[in-house]
């Protein structure tokens, strides 16, 4: 398990809080630093005819501006930049874990629940901002039996707060699941030799392009369950 282990590179004590640069922080910053040097290179021309790198870049932005349109409709348009910035970042750091003797952030509860944490609470504030006190509503189903709100309002309650325990757990667990199993699988073909390793080291090969689809697919949930909630806070249906 020594792949998801946090290691300091700068030690930084801030008034006693251990604020040290780590392997984490470090993918952090190569994610975001690989996101925007591809953004501007690819756009640097801005052609009528796109070449490749453009096309990649103008498919990103459209396929996260539909996204946007179809979950929560041109309102939610101004909080595009936000949404694609989150899904670039999410799919970044997950193909990152893929190359061999990296640093897989996603994989760390800590990371993934700061994100949806940091989601839930903007959220949360866009609906009282929007709709003020009225946003409580939201808590209440309509057309239920005065009887059955108490029980139903809490179970409303409880439903939306465990939304970044939700967000962040899907998200974490997928990608440290896979990536252990990719090292379990890898220590068979070791252990099995040059006779018996070819089935695991095949298994090895489905699985590592497995892997790929789900690192995308966790970036796709994750920014469209933002989308959701966003939608869920400006509407309230």
């Amino acid at each position: 398990m020594h792949q998801f282990e946090i290691k300091r590179l700068i030690n930084l004590d801030v008034f006693g809080f251990d604020a040290s640069f780590t392997n984490s922080g470090l993918f952090m910053v190569i994610a975001a630093a690989l996101i925007t040097l591809f953004t501007l290179f690819a756009m640097r021309k801005g052609a009528l005819v796109p070449g490749r790198l453009q096309s990649v870049a103008e498919i990103s932005y459209e396929f996260v501006a539909n996204m946007v349109r179809d979950n929560v409709g041109t309102a939610g348009m101004k909080y595009f930049p936000f949404i694609f910035t989150l899904f670039m970042f999410v799919l970044a750091l997950n193909m990152l874990g893929m190359v061999p003797y990296s640093f897989t952030v996603t994989s760390h509860i800590i990371v993934t629940f700061a994100l949806a944490a940091f989601i839930f609470i903007g959220v949360t504030i866009i609906g009282f901002w929007k709709h003020g006190i009225g946003f409580l509503k939201f808590f209440v189903p309509s057309g239920v039996p005065f009887v059955m709100l108490p029980l139903l309002v809490v179970i409303e309650v409880i439903s939306y707060l465990t939304r970044p325990v939700s967000l962040s757990v899907r998200l974490f667990a997928n990608m440290m699941a896979g990536h252990t199993m990719l090292k379990v699988f890898g220590s068979f073909v070791v252990a099995l030799g040059l006779l018996g390793g070819w089935a695991a080291l095949a298994f090895m090969v489905a699985f590592t392009g497995l892997e790929l689809l789900v690192a995308f697919l966790q970036a796709y949930v994750f920014a469209i369950l933002t989308c959701i909630y966003l939608n869920d806070a400006l509407h309230m249906h």
